[in-house]
């Protein structure tokens, strides 16, 4: 039997850059397919039962559908260069950015995509690439234009210049606070790569790093990040430019005052509705009458709950909780919350951000689990 592991995405997918950066670092053999592979279509749909990438097929023939689940399944089977630290403060930097830097920034990707016409010409036809790959230029803007059109109608707000002034703007602030951190770390927490910088690759690569408009964003403003997402998507783990650091995480626990910025920032900038998402769930689960072993929807692999009333900071909100961030919001919580008090409050007076201690202590009374691709209360 082969010990290959196949890959099934593409390069305008966001998720799948997440996948594709962490089974190059750690030396996973496999072998990329597009969603127009018959063997996708024929065996790996029909057994995940999703047709969302990146999807990863193992050498036994399981299907692995989803990023977070992907790497934790590797994780076991290729412990070097771990994806989690064991210290506890760099795990909770960890787990914390899976959420942030991946569901937060996911925002302000898809809308930079969507919002600069000048990216529609490439990103329709590298979607189009995915599933024509030897097609003509029509045949690519003919599948380019039904990907574009699904995904332009969960709904965008008129793309006006204020609007994309704004997204400029947030988005060279958070280059700016990685150019900062790029001077002097390799990684986020180190020599090493871990779960936070796989986290943002779906942003900084497949989106703002690929697309013309935010890659001219990334080369005018961020270029030690345009070169660290470059060194991201390659086997080699040390770069030339830290040749010195050692491939390894940071000693003593260390998460350094920078990566600690763009976190926060990120937390300034998308944080709330996560927060949100963890007061209106356990509501929305009593609500529905759900317990242990139900099923939160058995139609939908990612659906968001029935809005609640919830309170936060002296306001109220009408929140539907959206379960897979809540479930990785989760992540986080229940590794926080298992430290011993001492630890807890060492944690948080190195975040020391309201948001993110908000985030962190927000009680977990209804856990959720994914699985067969699906949440199930547990």
């Amino acid at each position: 039997m082969s010990d290959t592991y196949t890959l099934y995405g593409s390069y305008a997918s966001y998720y799948t850059a997440k996948v594709r950066a962490y089974l190059r670092k750690k030396n996973v053999p496999f072998v990329e397919r597009l969603p127009s592979d018959p063997m996708f279509r024929n065996k790996v749909r029909p057994t995940s039962g999703s047709h969302r990438i990146p999807q990863l097929m193992t050498p036994d023939g399981q299907v692995l559908q989803d990023s977070v689940t992907i790497v934790d399944y590797l994780e076991e089977r290729f412990p070097e260069l771990p994806a989690f630290p064991e210290t506890p403060k760099q795990r909770t930097f960890v787990h914390l950015m899976e959420l942030l830097g991946s569901e937060g920034l996911v925002r302000l990707a898809w809308m930079h995509r969507w919002m600069f016409g000048e990216n529609f010409r490439f990103v329709k036809m590298d979607f189009g690439r995915s599933f024509a790959p030897q097609g003509s230029d029509e045949d690519l803007q003919k599948y380019g234009d039904l990907i574009a059109d699904r995904m332009m109608s969960y709904g965008l707000p008129e793309s006006t210049e204020e609007l994309r002034a704004s997204l400029d703007e947030t988005y060279i602030q958070l280059l700016k606070l990685f150019e900062a951190h790029l001077t002097e770390h390799p990684y986020f927490l180190g020599g090493q790569p871990t779960a936070a910088d796989y986290a943002v690759m779906g942003a900084m690569h497949a989106h703002m790093g690929r697309d013309p408009a935010g890659l001219r964003v990334m080369q005018d403003h961020g270029p030690r990040t345009f070169r660290w997402m470059e060194h991201m998507i390659v086997p080699e783990v040390q770069s030339p430019e830290f040749y010195h650091v050692p491939v390894a995480l940071a000693a003593n626990d260390e998460v350094p005052d920078t990566a600690l910025a763009i976190l926060r920032f990120i937390a300034d900038q998308f944080g709330p509705p996560f927060l949100l998402d963890a007061l209106a769930f356990p509501l929305a689960i009593e609500q529905q009458g759900l317990g242990q072993g139900d099923q939160v929807s058995s139609e939908q692999d990612q659906p968001s709950l029935q809005a609640v009333t919830v309170e936060y900071s002296g306001e109220t909100y009408e929140h539907g909780a959206r379960v897979y961030p809540e479930w990785l919001g989760q992540r986080a919580r229940r590794f926080f919350q298992a430290q011993e008090q001492g630890v807890q409050d060492s944690i948080l007076r190195c975040l020391d951000h309201k948001t993110l201690a908000d985030l962190l202590t927000a009680p977990v009374s209804k856990i959720v689990e994914r699985v067969n691709n699906r949440f199930v209360i547990s």
